[in-house]
């Protein structure tokens, strides 16, 4: 199963607050799968909230430092879900490879018992009696009785566990603390930018300002030298 993609990442924010994004992607992602991993059958599913499920406690692992309890919390939590569903999981790899080492075995045994019937009208039922791997199906398929049984035992498990921790508000809770991280961190933006649009404006403001004097000083250099050069041509003329 591919991860969901954690967008806005920034490496020059802190740690708390790219965490906070990625817990929050994959705690969805987890609990996505709820409603159809909580139907029996559904191994697709199941599997791919184990996937979500380990994905979402490593993270914590690494950061739950900075989310306090509920944290810690979930990350327990999510431990035991993986674990939980692993051995779901289990079961149902070893199904299908038992049911198809039995179906090898009984091809395989009545390929041999009809090689001795050789050219006979009918098959003696003596020969199937004296199959190669007689003896081993009633335990092939008590195997397969066990791990039927264990896997709608651990899916009932499965189901409580989860009910248990969304009545106990586990998921909520850590979204919860996620989400009061992420407000924090987008007004720190928001301020950060307000202090950067105020900053851009005062350097404009002074920029006028230097301008303005510029302009000033000019205009004040061209009115000395206009006196000065109409006192001139006064002087000329009475001379």
């Amino acid at each position: 199963m591919k991860a969901r993609r954690v967008k806005k990442l920034d490496p020059r924010e802190p740690l708390a607050d790219n965490a906070a994004r990625i817990i929050k992607v994959r705690l969805q992602e987890m609990r996505s799968f709820a409603p159809r991993a909580l139907q029996p059958g559904s191994t697709g599913p199941q599997h791919d909230m184990r996937i979500a499920a380990k994905r979402l406690r490593y993270v914590l692992e690494c950061t739950e430092f900075s989310f306090s309890r509920p944290a810690a919390t979930a990350r327990r939590r999510t431990r035991d879900l993986q674990t939980l569903l692993g051995e779901l999981h289990d079961c149902d790899v070893m199904l299908p490879r038992v049911e198809s080492h039995l179906a090898e075995m009984r091809e395989a045994d009545a390929m041999a018992v009809r090689e001795r019937a050789g050219e006979a009208s009918d098959l003696d039922p003596r020969l199937a009696a004296r199959a190669l791997h007689r003896t081993s199906y009633r335990g092939l398929e008590t195997l397969i009785v066990y791990l039927q049984a264990r896997r709608r035992l651990l899916f009932d498990r499965f189901r409580e566990f989860w009910v248990e921790q969304e009545q106990a508000g586990t998921w909520d809770r850590l979204e919860g603390v996620v989400e009061r991280r992420l407000r924090a961190a987008k007004e720190r933006r928001k301020a950060a930018e307000r202090a950067e649009q105020a900053r851009r404006e005062l350097e404009a403001a002074e920029r006028e300002r230097h301008e303005a004097a510029s302009r000033a000083a000019s205009a004040a250099a061209e009115l000395e030298a206009a006196r000065r050069t109409a006192g001139s041509r006064i002087l000329d003329r009475g001379g």
